[in-house]
């Protein structure tokens, strides 16, 4: 048996039992991928990160992050809420106030703006590795509203039609017209396989302008049954990728922010901010950050490779 400490935080949240859990293994030489794969099975959160030593010059850590049932090149709730646990148990110094560090991801450095007071992080930020590309044609909405379990009249259209963005993930961004259309929604995984599942975006993100107050731009869920995520409170990728959706309907140049809340249906309330920057109506970056609260530390007993129970 090897032992392995690991710590776990709620990501995009300020209150404990909020956000998106994360399982963080700081000290993760010595694993393989496969037991990389059984250990985020076995802790089933939406996604597990393995903290390794940098491979370049320029990186601070590299990142292998795990859905229970995938690895993935790029993940946004991963990516800040690593930063946040490695720089409250001191493994990221904490010089400034103000520092960035460069995360290797399969996707390639992601930068992380992490803010701090008294020593402790109080904020963490990415800049998406890869600006948004865009999918072709979205699938029919009758089929969607199918899918869902919702009605056609449901859906925004025009400007707002459904769309698929990747930053490093691909998401189906599908807008609703109201939070009661939101909450009602129901994915059917019938439906989904033989509509999405060899889609290039066959993780489907619904989002309503219709909010809880007025500092709250877009209230969201997500859905991706192909990582083993039937819904995810918080998903950092998806509104790196939001901010490029928006982004380009908006017609101001500048820094344009937004803010989203999501997880509200799954008891587990979440708040990112997402920032896209524009000049000549081209996006040169988008940033998504949020707050994290510590919850878990502890250690796993892992077996070696050759027990029965590692084998694929």
């Amino acid at each position: 048996m090897m032992e392995y400490r690991f710590y776990t935080a709620d990501v995009f949240t300020q209150q404990t039992f909020g956000g998106n859990p994360l399982a963080v293994f700081p000290q993760a030489q010595g694993l393989s991928s496969l037991q990389m794969q059984k250990i985020a099975g076995e802790i089933n959160y939406s996604e597990t990160v393995f903290v390794l030593p940098p491979e370049t010059t320029e990186g601070t850590k590299r990142l292998r992050i795990f859905t229970p049932k995938a690895e993935l090149p790029f993940a946004g709730h991963p990516t800040v809420g690593t930063a946040y646990i490695l720089a409250s148990i001191g493994d990221i110094v904490l010089e400034n106030p103000e520092i960035t560090i460069i995360f290797e991801e399969g996707v390639g450095p992601v930068p992380v703006k992490i803010l701090s007071e008294a020593g402790q992080p109080t904020y963490t930020e990415l800049t998406a590795a890869q600006l948004p590309e865009f999918g072709t044609t979205a699938p029919d909405i009758k089929d969607l509203a199918e899918m869902l379990s919702l009605d056609p009249e449901d859906f925004l259209t025009g400007d707002y039609a459904p769309q698929a963005v990747s930053c490093g993930l691909p998401f189906l961004f599908i807008p609703l017209n109201s939070q009661k259309a939101l909450a009602r929604a129901k994915l059917k995984r019938d439906r989904w396989e033989s509509l999405l599942a060899n889609y290039w975006a066959d993780c489907v993100y619904l989002f309503t302008f219709e909010t809880s107050s007025k500092s709250i731009f877009v209230r969201s869920r997500m859905f991706a049954p192909s990582l083993g995520i039937e819904e995810d409170p918080a998903t950092g990728s998806a509104a790196a990728a939001l901010g490029g959706y928006l982004g380009i309907r908006d017609q101001r140049d500048g820094i344009l922010q937004w803010q989203i809340e999501q997880g509200i249906e799954m008891g587990r309330p979440s708040s990112l901010t997402v920032q896209t920057f524009k000049k000549e109506g081209l996006i040169q970056k988008i940033c998504v950050g949020g707050s994290s609260v510590m919850v878990i530390q502890g250690v796993m007993e892992i077996p070696g490779e050759n027990n029965s129970n590692l084998k694929g």
